[in-house]
């Protein structure tokens, strides 16, 4: 169990340490492969902007995957152990990550109107969101200045100008955020919760061979 466990996180971090090398070395052959693929998201085409992201993953899976399996097979202690601290600091930090996210919920919903904008540009995701805060993020800036519309993601419709009244009925992209993580709250604590359960069943199992080598 211990080996096709590691063995599954061995290989879809190579995976992804194969996609960040791809996409550090050569993000247009990427970019140009994801359009020929059909019925793909556009998010898909962020992959091309966090290469060096998905390469320190990858690595980390597949370092985490090898100590696993090798620990499994070799039966040995070093190993074993190694892995198992690896996962209980994983498991620590998103604890953690966790409980700071829950506490400061609040401070960072009342300190969003404060938050800078004036590096705010076009919004391409999905989220159907205008803005930081709303449409009024964008009132002084140079854009709306010379041309005397928004940004259309700041319209629910693409025909016409995007006026002020067009964009009043658009949300900004963090009260858009918010309500994608409410609306998946469940979703996202039975992920969790999962994740959690693995990661716990990953130590035990680690720690019950470590204990069992040489006997």
């Amino acid at each position: 169990m211990m080996f096709v466990f590691n063995g599954v996180i061995f290989l879809a971090g190579a995976a992804i340490l194969a996609v960040g090398i791809w996409v550090a070395v050569d993000r247009v052959s990427l970019l140009g492969f994801l359009e020929h693929i059909e019925d793909a998201p556009p998010e898909l085409a962020q992959l091309a902007n966090i290469g060096y992201l998905l390469i320190g993953v990858g690595a980390f899976l597949t370092l985490v995957g090898f100590l696993g399996c090798c620990g499994a097979v070799k039966e040995s202690k070093c190993m074993l152990l190694s892995f198992f601290t690896v996962v209980l600091i994983i498991f620590l930090v998103e604890v953690a990550a966790g409980v700071v996210l829950f506490v400061f919920e609040p401070l960072v919903r009342s300190d969003a109107p404060y938050q800078n904008k004036s590096t705010y540009t076009h919004n391409k995701n999905g989220l159907k969101c205008c803005g930081y805060n709303n449409y009024t993020d964008f009132m002084d800036s140079p854009f709306v200045s010379t041309t005397s519309s928004y940004p259309v993601t700041c319209c629910t419709s693409s025909s016409g100008p995007c006026n002020e009244f067009a964009a009043k009925s658009v949300v900004g992209c963090f009260q858009a955020l918010v309500n994608l993580i409410e609306d998946n709250a469940v979703l996202l604590a039975g992920v969790a919760l999962g994740i959690a359960a693995l990661e716990i069943a990953a130590m035990v199992v680690s720690m019950i061979l470590y204990k069992n080598v040489g006997k």
